[in-house]
């Protein structure tokens, strides 16, 4: 026994930091992950019939490689917050007000936040991502880091078939295992996820009701204030050098006594909240509260959780943000990214493919090129100047 283990110890360690594995070593990974999971309940049938004869795929490629920690925050929102999504989002409120009236009756969340998650996870529905869960997770349990992370969420995607709530043909998703119209990673989808229409099975990828009811219990069970809004934005004092972060909080008196007031003029209200700077005190600042951390709790990052605010917050009926970035280059929709690779497919580069507004690697190396043409700083990023530039040359 006390060999087997070491043996495994070394094993985890040698793939942990080798970028690729053999495929004899990967089967090796792959036996001890088999009686693993056999150890917590799987059963035999279950993992030879789904698991047995995997292959790695380049999941662990992607480990680093996250948006919301790389890419620049006016990028980031520019591109998940647009018109676009608005007018789809509010398409989606009208349809689904029936289910998003249950779930909000039954977890407290109102309609709009469901919805904008819904809305940056998956746009809808339409991206739920193409990697088998089974074979992702595997690759990322046997190569990388946090290996011992991913293991677990391979023995939940083991169990959600061994269960039989969803198919393993719908299970696909993201390269890190998330999956459905909300994107829920296993052992998330083995504690949150709700039968909210009623058919006996809880089902994120093929009930729409679903999703949207687990999305409302992930949100309540990460802390949601029911009555409770995300937060505001808010006009800082010219030169404050006060105190930030989201979990820095103080009474709503406490930011008005420090100068800080609503963006529109407005009193603060009650309640207490953070003061969230994620461009710094010379960008937008926004007071957010523990409702706003229950969205950060669903991907930790407050790129991510800024996203679905500011989205649930046009949804609402509400504007853009109003404070600039603080750059001299903002972003772009996904409509101007199209355009931008329309304009770059006219002039004769390989974007990837037909235009679709996502900035992959084969439209970036073309922006690149273009811009070292021109003599922009060659850095491959979709903003306003190559935007400008592609439309002044049509």
């Amino acid at each position: 026994m006390r060999d087997s283990i070491l043996k495994s110890i070394l094993l985890g360690a040698c793939l942990a930091s080798s970028p690729a594995i053999a495929q004899a070593d990967f089967q090796s990974c792959l036996s001890g992950l088999r009686s693993a999971a056999l150890g917590q309940g799987i059963s035999a049938a279950t993992f030879d019939t789904h698991a047995a004869n995997l292959q790695p795929n380049n999941a662990h490629e992607f480990l680093d490689k996250q948006p919301e920690f790389k890419t620049p925050i006016w990028d980031y929102i520019s591109g998940l917050v647009d018109d676009d999504r608005v007018a789809e989002g509010k398409a989606k409120l009208r349809e689904q007000s029936s289910w998003l009236a249950r779930a909000e009756a039954r977890f407290g969340v109102d309609p709009a936040t469901i919805v904008a998650v819904w809305g940056v996870e998956s746009n809808f529905g339409q991206n739920f991502g193409k990697m088998p869960l089974v074979q992702s997770l595997a690759t990322l349990s046997c190569i990388g880091r946090r290996q011992s992370y991913f293991r677990g969420e391979f023995v939940a995607v083991l169990r959600i078939i061994q269960n039989g709530d969803i198919r393993p043909s719908s299970l696909v998703g993201s390269w890190a295992g998330a999956f459905g119209h909300t994107q829920f990673m296993p052992s998330s989808y083995q504690r949150l996820a709700v039968d909210l229409d009623g058919d006996g099975r809880r089902d994120i990828v093929d009930s729409i009701p679903d999703a949207l009811g687990s999305t409302a219990n992930h949100l309540k069970k990460s802390g949601w204030l029911t009555g409770v809004p995300w937060g505001f934005e808010v006009k800082l004092p010219a030169g404050y050098s006060g105190g930030s972060g989201r979990t820095n909080k103080h009474p709503m008196s406490y930011w008005a006594a420090q100068g800080i007031a609503k963006i529109n003029g407005g009193g603060l209200g009650e309640g207490s909240a953070g003061l969230l700077l994620p461009a710094g005190a010379n960008g937008p600042a926004f007071l957010v509260t523990r409702s706003f951390d229950a969205i950060y709790g669903y991907n930790a990052s407050e790129a991510y959780g800024l996203a679905i605010a500011l989205l649930s917050d046009r949804l609402r009926g509400g504007g853009p943000v109003r404070t600039p970035w603080p750059t001299d280059d903002a972003g772009t929709s996904r409509a101007e990214r199209k355009e931008i690779q329309a304009l770059l497919a006219r002039r004769g580069y390989d974007v990837g493919g037909p235009p679709d507004g996502a900035i992959g690697e084969k439209s970036r190396a073309a922006i690149a090129d273009y811009q070292a043409k021109i003599g922009m700083k060659r850095d491959g990023r979709a903003g306003q100047k190559i935007l400008e530039s592609l439309r002044g040359g049509r």
